[in-house]
Protein backbone atom coordinates (compact mmCIF):
# COMPACT_ATOMS: atom_id res chain seq x y z
CA UNK A 1 0.00 0.00 0.00
CA UNK A 2 1.29 3.42 -0.95
CA UNK A 3 1.95 5.70 2.01
CA UNK A 4 3.86 8.78 3.14
CA UNK A 5 5.55 9.33 6.50
CA UNK A 6 5.99 12.49 8.55
CA UNK A 7 7.86 12.68 11.85
CA UNK A 8 6.39 15.22 14.27
CA UNK A 9 7.89 16.65 17.45
CA UNK A 10 5.25 18.11 19.71
CA UNK A 11 5.61 21.06 22.06
CA UNK A 12 5.07 18.82 25.10
CA UNK A 13 8.11 16.68 24.19
CA UNK A 14 6.34 13.71 22.60
CA UNK A 15 7.52 12.51 19.21
CA UNK A 16 5.96 10.27 16.63
CA UNK A 17 5.19 9.30 13.07
CA UNK A 18 2.04 10.15 11.15
CA UNK A 19 1.65 7.73 8.24
CA UNK A 20 -0.87 8.70 5.60
CA UNK A 21 -2.30 5.71 3.72
CA UNK A 22 -4.68 7.20 1.11
CA UNK A 23 -7.97 5.35 0.84
CA UNK A 24 -7.39 3.25 3.97
CA UNK A 25 -10.53 2.10 5.77
CA UNK A 26 -8.68 1.36 9.01
CA UNK A 27 -6.79 3.50 11.52
CA UNK A 28 -3.93 2.02 13.53
CA UNK A 29 -2.54 3.55 16.74
CA UNK A 30 0.56 2.58 18.72
CA UNK A 31 1.84 4.47 21.77
CA UNK A 32 5.14 3.44 23.38
CA UNK A 33 6.82 4.40 26.64
CA UNK A 34 10.18 3.23 27.92
CA UNK A 35 8.36 1.75 30.88
CA UNK A 36 9.11 -1.97 30.70
CA UNK A 37 10.52 -4.28 33.34
CA UNK A 38 13.98 -2.68 33.27
CA UNK A 39 12.50 0.64 34.44
CA UNK A 40 10.76 -0.63 37.56
CA UNK A 41 11.94 1.36 40.60
CA UNK A 42 13.01 -1.74 42.55
CA UNK A 43 13.69 -5.31 41.38
CA UNK A 44 11.92 -6.60 44.49
CA UNK A 45 8.70 -5.53 42.74
CA UNK A 46 9.86 -6.51 39.25
CA UNK A 47 6.35 -7.37 38.02
CA UNK A 48 5.08 -3.83 38.62
CA UNK A 49 5.26 -2.85 34.94
CA UNK A 50 3.63 -6.06 33.75
CA UNK A 51 0.80 -5.81 36.27
CA UNK A 52 0.25 -2.15 35.43
CA UNK A 53 -0.04 -3.07 31.76
CA UNK A 54 -2.74 -5.60 32.69
CA UNK A 55 -4.57 -2.80 34.48
CA UNK A 56 -4.26 -0.43 31.51
CA UNK A 57 -7.84 -0.86 30.35
CA UNK A 58 -9.44 -0.90 33.78
CA UNK A 59 -11.07 1.85 35.80
CA UNK A 60 -10.34 5.36 34.58
CA UNK A 61 -11.76 8.88 34.74
CA UNK A 62 -14.74 7.93 32.55
CA UNK A 63 -15.42 4.24 33.22
CA UNK A 64 -15.82 2.46 36.53
CA UNK A 65 -14.17 -0.81 35.52
CA UNK A 66 -12.61 -2.86 32.73
CA UNK A 67 -15.88 -4.41 31.59
CA UNK A 68 -17.54 -1.05 31.06
CA UNK A 69 -14.51 0.31 29.19
CA UNK A 70 -14.19 -2.82 27.06
CA UNK A 71 -17.86 -2.72 26.10
CA UNK A 72 -17.60 0.87 24.91
CA UNK A 73 -14.25 0.44 23.14
CA UNK A 74 -15.17 -2.61 21.08
CA UNK A 75 -18.83 -1.91 20.26
CA UNK A 76 -18.04 -1.18 16.59
CA UNK A 77 -15.41 -3.88 16.19
CA UNK A 78 -12.35 -1.94 17.32
CA UNK A 79 -9.39 -3.89 18.71
CA UNK A 80 -7.01 -2.90 21.50
CA UNK A 81 -4.18 -4.48 23.42
CA UNK A 82 -1.05 -3.66 25.39
CA UNK A 83 2.23 -5.46 25.97
CA UNK A 84 5.28 -5.13 28.17
CA UNK A 85 8.86 -6.08 27.35
CA UNK A 86 12.16 -5.51 29.11
CA UNK A 87 12.25 -2.02 27.59
CA UNK A 88 8.80 -1.00 26.47
CA UNK A 89 5.17 -0.69 27.35
CA UNK A 90 3.11 -0.34 24.18
CA UNK A 91 -0.58 0.39 23.73
CA UNK A 92 -2.08 -0.78 20.42
CA UNK A 93 -5.45 -0.16 18.77
CA UNK A 94 -7.03 -0.67 15.35
CA UNK A 95 -10.43 0.63 14.37
CA UNK A 96 -12.67 1.39 11.41
CA UNK A 97 -11.95 4.76 9.85
CA UNK A 98 -15.38 6.16 10.71
CA UNK A 99 -14.75 5.96 14.46
CA UNK A 100 -11.12 6.97 14.68
CA UNK A 101 -11.81 10.09 16.79
CA UNK A 102 -13.79 8.14 19.37
CA UNK A 103 -11.13 5.45 19.69
CA UNK A 104 -8.34 8.04 19.81
CA UNK A 105 -10.07 9.74 22.73
CA UNK A 106 -10.66 6.46 24.57
CA UNK A 107 -6.95 5.73 24.32
CA UNK A 108 -6.21 9.13 25.82
CA UNK A 109 -8.45 8.38 28.78
CA UNK A 110 -6.96 4.94 29.44
CA UNK A 111 -3.33 6.09 29.11
CA UNK A 112 -3.57 9.46 30.84
CA UNK A 113 -6.38 9.08 33.38
CA UNK A 114 -6.31 5.59 34.92
CA UNK A 115 -7.96 5.12 38.31
CA UNK A 116 -5.93 2.27 39.74
CA UNK A 117 -7.69 0.46 42.58
CA UNK A 118 -6.94 -2.47 44.85
CA UNK A 119 -9.74 -4.66 43.54
CA UNK A 120 -8.37 -4.63 39.99
CA UNK A 121 -4.80 -4.87 41.29
CA UNK A 122 -5.51 -8.12 43.11
CA UNK A 123 -7.39 -9.53 40.12
CA UNK A 124 -4.54 -8.72 37.72
CA UNK A 125 -1.91 -10.06 40.11
CA UNK A 126 -3.78 -13.34 39.87
CA UNK A 127 -3.96 -13.12 36.07
CA UNK A 128 -0.25 -12.32 35.78
CA UNK A 129 0.57 -15.23 38.07
CA UNK A 130 -1.50 -17.51 35.85
CA UNK A 131 0.20 -16.15 32.71
CA UNK A 132 3.75 -16.60 34.00
CA UNK A 133 2.96 -20.04 35.44
CA UNK A 134 1.71 -21.01 32.00
CA UNK A 135 4.98 -19.86 30.47
CA UNK A 136 6.84 -22.29 32.72
CA UNK A 137 5.26 -25.08 30.66
CA UNK A 138 6.72 -23.58 27.47
CA UNK A 139 10.36 -24.59 27.23
CA UNK A 140 11.25 -21.81 24.79
CA UNK A 141 9.77 -19.22 27.12
CA UNK A 142 11.76 -20.62 30.03
CA UNK A 143 14.99 -20.79 28.06
CA UNK A 144 15.61 -17.35 26.61
CA UNK A 145 15.42 -15.24 29.82
CA UNK A 146 17.97 -17.64 31.28
CA UNK A 147 20.21 -17.08 28.26
CA UNK A 148 19.88 -13.31 28.79
CA UNK A 149 20.92 -13.71 32.43
CA UNK A 150 23.88 -15.94 31.59
CA UNK A 151 25.17 -13.37 29.11
CA UNK A 152 24.97 -10.61 31.72
CA UNK A 153 21.60 -8.91 31.16
CA UNK A 154 19.99 -7.60 34.34
CA UNK A 155 16.70 -9.47 33.97
CA UNK A 156 14.80 -12.08 35.99
CA UNK A 157 13.59 -15.52 34.94
CA UNK A 158 9.90 -16.41 35.12
CA UNK A 159 10.38 -18.32 38.37
CA UNK A 160 12.07 -15.28 39.90
CA UNK A 161 9.41 -12.94 38.53
CA UNK A 162 6.61 -15.01 40.07
CA UNK A 163 8.10 -14.48 43.53
CA UNK A 164 7.87 -10.69 43.18
CA UNK A 165 4.13 -10.56 42.43
CA UNK A 166 2.90 -10.62 46.08
CA UNK A 167 5.14 -7.63 46.91
CA UNK A 168 3.52 -5.32 44.34
CA UNK A 169 1.26 -2.77 46.03
CA UNK A 170 -0.99 -0.07 44.64
CA UNK A 171 1.61 2.58 45.46
CA UNK A 172 4.13 0.83 43.19
CA UNK A 173 1.65 0.84 40.29
CA UNK A 174 0.87 4.54 40.73
CA UNK A 175 4.54 5.47 41.09
CA UNK A 176 5.52 3.57 37.95
CA UNK A 177 2.79 5.18 35.89
CA UNK A 178 3.57 8.70 37.11
CA UNK A 179 7.33 8.33 36.51
CA UNK A 180 7.24 6.62 33.12
CA UNK A 181 4.08 7.85 31.43
CA UNK A 182 5.20 11.32 30.50
CA UNK A 183 5.05 13.23 27.24
CA UNK A 184 8.82 13.30 26.91
CA UNK A 185 8.98 9.51 27.28
CA UNK A 186 6.22 8.84 24.73
CA UNK A 187 6.64 7.83 21.12
CA UNK A 188 3.74 7.09 18.80
CA UNK A 189 2.92 5.83 15.32
CA UNK A 190 -0.50 6.60 13.85
CA UNK A 191 -1.38 5.22 10.43
CA UNK A 192 -4.43 5.49 8.21
CA UNK A 193 -6.20 8.03 6.05
CA UNK A 194 -4.64 11.15 7.59
CA UNK A 195 -5.11 13.75 4.86
CA UNK A 196 -6.76 16.74 6.55
CA UNK A 197 -6.49 15.16 10.02
CA UNK A 198 -2.87 15.69 11.00
CA UNK A 199 -3.34 19.11 12.60
CA UNK A 200 -6.19 17.84 14.77
CA UNK A 201 -4.22 14.76 15.84
CA UNK A 202 -1.22 16.88 16.83
CA UNK A 203 -3.44 19.37 18.67
CA UNK A 204 -5.08 16.64 20.71
CA UNK A 205 -1.79 14.89 21.52
CA UNK A 206 -0.34 18.16 22.82
CA UNK A 207 -3.30 18.39 25.20
CA UNK A 208 -2.93 14.89 26.62
CA UNK A 209 -2.83 15.01 30.43
CA UNK A 210 0.78 13.90 30.85
CA UNK A 211 3.63 15.49 32.78
CA UNK A 212 6.52 16.82 30.68
CA UNK A 213 9.15 14.24 31.69
CA UNK A 214 12.06 13.03 29.57
CA UNK A 215 13.02 10.09 27.40
CA UNK A 216 14.73 7.45 29.52
CA UNK A 217 18.12 6.11 28.46
CA UNK A 218 18.40 2.50 27.34
CA UNK A 219 20.12 0.21 29.89
CA UNK A 220 23.66 -0.82 29.00
CA UNK A 221 24.77 -4.27 30.17
CA UNK A 222 28.28 -5.67 30.09
CA UNK A 223 28.13 -8.99 28.27
CA UNK A 224 30.24 -12.05 29.00
CA UNK A 225 30.31 -15.69 27.99
CA UNK A 226 28.38 -18.11 30.18
CA UNK A 227 28.87 -21.75 31.03
CA UNK A 228 26.65 -24.27 29.23
CA UNK A 229 23.52 -24.46 31.36
CA UNK A 230 20.88 -27.17 31.54
CA UNK A 231 17.39 -26.55 32.91
CA UNK A 232 16.34 -30.05 33.84
CA UNK A 233 12.71 -31.00 33.28
CA UNK A 234 11.78 -34.64 33.70
CA UNK A 235 8.81 -34.22 31.35
CA UNK A 236 11.02 -32.83 28.55
CA UNK A 237 11.40 -35.76 26.18
CA UNK A 238 13.75 -33.88 23.84
CA UNK A 239 16.21 -30.98 23.99
CA UNK A 240 15.04 -27.41 23.48
CA UNK A 241 18.22 -25.40 22.96
CA UNK A 242 19.30 -21.79 22.61
CA UNK A 243 22.73 -20.63 21.51
CA UNK A 244 23.43 -16.92 21.47
CA UNK A 245 26.49 -14.96 20.30
CA UNK A 246 27.04 -11.26 21.04
CA UNK A 247 28.94 -8.50 19.28
CA UNK A 248 29.21 -5.44 21.59
CA UNK A 249 28.02 -2.84 19.11
CA UNK A 250 24.96 -1.95 17.07
CA UNK A 251 25.07 -3.41 13.59
CA UNK A 252 24.42 -1.06 10.69
CA UNK A 253 21.31 -1.53 8.55
CA UNK A 254 23.52 -2.94 5.79
CA UNK A 255 25.09 -5.47 8.16
CA UNK A 256 21.67 -6.40 9.54
CA UNK A 257 20.34 -6.99 6.03
CA UNK A 258 23.38 -9.14 5.26
CA UNK A 259 22.90 -11.25 8.39
CA UNK A 260 19.20 -11.69 7.63
CA UNK A 261 20.16 -13.07 4.23
CA UNK A 262 22.77 -15.33 5.83
CA UNK A 263 20.20 -16.62 8.33
CA UNK A 264 17.94 -17.46 5.41
CA UNK A 265 20.76 -19.39 3.74
CA UNK A 266 21.47 -21.30 6.95
CA UNK A 267 18.03 -22.04 8.40
CA UNK A 268 15.33 -20.25 6.41
CA UNK A 269 13.95 -23.04 4.24
CA UNK A 270 13.62 -26.79 3.92
CA UNK A 271 16.61 -26.69 1.55
CA UNK A 272 18.79 -24.46 3.78
CA UNK A 273 22.32 -25.42 4.78
CA UNK A 274 21.64 -26.29 8.42
CA UNK A 275 17.90 -26.77 8.86
CA UNK A 276 17.39 -28.29 5.44
CA UNK A 277 20.33 -30.67 5.89
CA UNK A 278 19.07 -31.70 9.32
CA UNK A 279 15.57 -32.36 7.98
CA UNK A 280 16.95 -34.41 5.11
CA UNK A 281 18.77 -36.66 7.59
CA UNK A 282 15.83 -36.85 9.98
CA UNK A 283 17.77 -35.13 12.78
CA UNK A 284 15.46 -32.26 13.80
CA UNK A 285 11.93 -31.19 13.00
CA UNK A 286 12.52 -27.48 13.57
CA UNK A 287 15.21 -24.89 14.26
CA UNK A 288 15.96 -21.26 13.43
CA UNK A 289 18.62 -18.60 13.42
CA UNK A 290 18.03 -14.89 13.85
CA UNK A 291 20.04 -11.68 14.15
CA UNK A 292 18.83 -8.90 16.46
CA UNK A 293 20.17 -5.37 16.73
CA UNK A 294 20.03 -3.70 20.16
CA UNK A 295 21.00 -0.30 21.50
CA UNK A 296 24.58 -1.09 22.47
CA UNK A 297 25.02 -4.61 21.10
CA UNK A 298 23.71 -7.16 18.61
CA UNK A 299 23.01 -10.88 18.92
CA UNK A 300 23.14 -13.87 16.59
CA UNK A 301 20.87 -16.57 17.93
CA UNK A 302 20.25 -20.21 17.07
CA UNK A 303 17.53 -22.34 18.60
CA UNK A 304 15.20 -25.25 18.16
CA UNK A 305 14.21 -28.68 19.35
CA UNK A 306 16.04 -31.92 18.76
CA UNK A 307 15.85 -35.45 20.12
CA UNK A 308 18.67 -36.27 22.51
CA UNK A 309 19.90 -39.15 20.36
CA UNK A 310 20.21 -36.94 17.24
CA UNK A 311 21.53 -33.75 18.88
CA UNK A 312 25.15 -34.61 18.12
CA UNK A 313 24.38 -34.92 14.43
CA UNK A 314 22.53 -31.59 14.32
CA UNK A 315 25.32 -29.73 16.11
CA UNK A 316 27.92 -31.24 13.80
CA UNK A 317 26.00 -29.74 10.87
CA UNK A 318 25.80 -26.36 12.64
CA UNK A 319 29.56 -26.33 13.22
CA UNK A 320 30.36 -27.58 9.73
CA UNK A 321 28.25 -24.95 7.99
CA UNK A 322 29.42 -22.06 10.17
CA UNK A 323 33.03 -23.03 9.55
CA UNK A 324 32.22 -23.04 5.85
CA UNK A 325 30.88 -19.48 6.17
CA UNK A 326 34.00 -18.44 8.09
CA UNK A 327 36.06 -19.84 5.22
CA UNK A 328 34.12 -17.64 2.79
CA UNK A 329 32.30 -20.49 1.11
CA UNK A 330 29.02 -18.86 0.09
CA UNK A 331 27.96 -19.12 -3.53
CA UNK A 332 26.61 -16.29 -5.65
CA UNK A 333 23.52 -18.40 -6.31
CA UNK A 334 22.81 -18.68 -2.58
CA UNK A 335 23.17 -14.92 -2.11
CA UNK A 336 20.90 -14.15 -5.05
CA UNK A 337 18.23 -16.56 -3.78
CA UNK A 338 18.33 -15.06 -0.28
CA UNK A 339 18.03 -11.53 -1.66
CA UNK A 340 15.12 -12.54 -3.89
CA UNK A 341 13.34 -14.04 -0.88
CA UNK A 342 13.95 -10.90 1.20
CA UNK A 343 12.61 -8.65 -1.57
CA UNK A 344 9.44 -10.73 -1.81
CA UNK A 345 8.87 -10.70 1.94
CA UNK A 346 9.40 -6.94 2.02
CA UNK A 347 6.79 -6.37 -0.66
CA UNK A 348 4.34 -8.72 1.04
CA UNK A 349 4.83 -6.90 4.34
CA UNK A 350 2.82 -3.81 3.42
CA UNK A 351 -0.59 -5.22 2.58
CA UNK A 352 -2.44 -3.71 5.56
CA UNK A 353 -2.33 -0.53 7.59
CA UNK A 354 -1.13 -2.48 10.65
CA UNK A 355 1.70 -4.09 8.68
CA UNK A 356 2.84 -0.68 7.47
CA UNK A 357 2.73 0.67 11.03
CA UNK A 358 4.75 -2.27 12.36
CA UNK A 359 7.45 -1.75 9.73
CA UNK A 360 8.21 1.65 11.28
CA UNK A 361 7.54 0.99 14.99
CA UNK A 362 10.20 -1.69 15.42
CA UNK A 363 13.02 0.75 14.75
CA UNK A 364 11.40 4.05 15.67
CA UNK A 365 10.42 2.96 19.17
CA UNK A 366 13.89 1.54 19.69
CA UNK A 367 16.18 4.40 18.71
CA UNK A 368 14.14 7.04 16.91
CA UNK A 369 15.28 6.06 13.42
CA UNK A 370 12.71 6.50 10.65
CA UNK A 371 13.37 3.73 8.15
CA UNK A 372 12.83 4.56 4.51
CA UNK A 373 10.48 1.92 3.14
CA UNK A 374 11.26 2.78 -0.48
CA UNK A 375 15.02 2.33 0.01
CA UNK A 376 14.84 -1.14 1.56
CA UNK A 377 14.83 -2.97 -1.80
CA UNK A 378 18.02 -1.20 -2.85
CA UNK A 379 19.62 -2.06 0.50
CA UNK A 380 18.71 -5.71 0.03
CA UNK A 381 19.99 -5.74 -3.56
CA UNK A 382 23.28 -4.21 -2.41
CA UNK A 383 23.88 -7.00 0.10
CA UNK A 384 27.13 -8.82 -0.63
CA UNK A 385 28.50 -12.13 0.51
CA UNK A 386 31.61 -10.27 1.68
CA UNK A 387 29.49 -8.30 4.17
CA UNK A 388 27.78 -11.50 5.32
CA UNK A 389 31.09 -13.21 5.90
CA UNK A 390 32.77 -10.24 7.59
CA UNK A 391 29.84 -9.69 9.98
CA UNK A 392 29.59 -13.38 10.84
CA UNK A 393 33.34 -13.50 11.46
CA UNK A 394 33.01 -10.58 13.86
CA UNK A 395 30.47 -12.50 15.97
CA UNK A 396 32.82 -15.47 16.12
CA UNK A 397 35.82 -13.23 16.74
CA UNK A 398 34.35 -11.62 19.86
CA UNK A 399 33.79 -15.06 21.40
CA UNK A 400 30.92 -13.95 23.67
CA UNK A 401 28.38 -16.75 23.71
CA UNK A 402 26.32 -19.15 25.77
CA UNK A 403 24.50 -22.42 25.13
CA UNK A 404 21.53 -23.39 27.28
CA UNK A 405 18.92 -26.10 27.04
CA UNK A 406 15.83 -27.64 28.59
CA UNK A 407 15.68 -31.42 28.70
CA UNK A 408 15.42 -34.50 30.90
CA UNK A 409 18.97 -35.46 29.99
CA UNK A 410 22.23 -34.87 31.79
CA UNK A 411 24.34 -31.72 31.81
CA UNK A 412 27.30 -33.61 30.38
CA UNK A 413 25.32 -34.10 27.17
CA UNK A 414 24.88 -30.33 26.82
CA UNK A 415 28.56 -29.80 27.66
CA UNK A 416 29.44 -32.18 24.84
CA UNK A 417 27.37 -30.13 22.41
CA UNK A 418 29.00 -26.95 23.68
CA UNK A 419 32.42 -28.50 23.11
CA UNK A 420 31.50 -28.93 19.44
CA UNK A 421 30.48 -25.26 19.19
CA UNK A 422 33.66 -24.19 20.97
CA UNK A 423 35.77 -25.41 18.07
CA UNK A 424 34.41 -22.45 16.06
CA UNK A 425 36.27 -20.07 18.37
CA UNK A 426 39.60 -21.86 18.19
CA UNK A 427 42.24 -19.53 16.77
Amino acid sequence: MKHTVEEVRLKNGARGLLIDVPGATVMSFQFQFRAGNRYVANKNVYETAHIMEHMAFGANARFKDEHEFESEFTKNGAYHNAYTSDMSMVYVADCADFEWERIFDLQRVSICQPKFNNEELEAEKGNVKSELTGYLNNHNRVLWPKVQQLLGEDVLTFNQRLKTIPRVKLRHIKEHHARTHTAGNMRFVIAGKLNGRKSEIKRQLEEWELAAGERFDAPHDEFKSGKPTLIRRKEASNLTFAWSMIVPRELSDEESDAMNCLDHILTGTMHSRIYGAARKKGLAYGMFSDTSVGFHDSSWDFGGQVNLDTADGLFEIIVRELKSVMDGKISDAEVDAAKSYALGRHQMGAQTVSQISNFYTNRYFADGIVKDYEKVPDSIRNTTKERMIDTAREFIGHNISVLAGVSSGERKELVGLNDKLSTLFDK
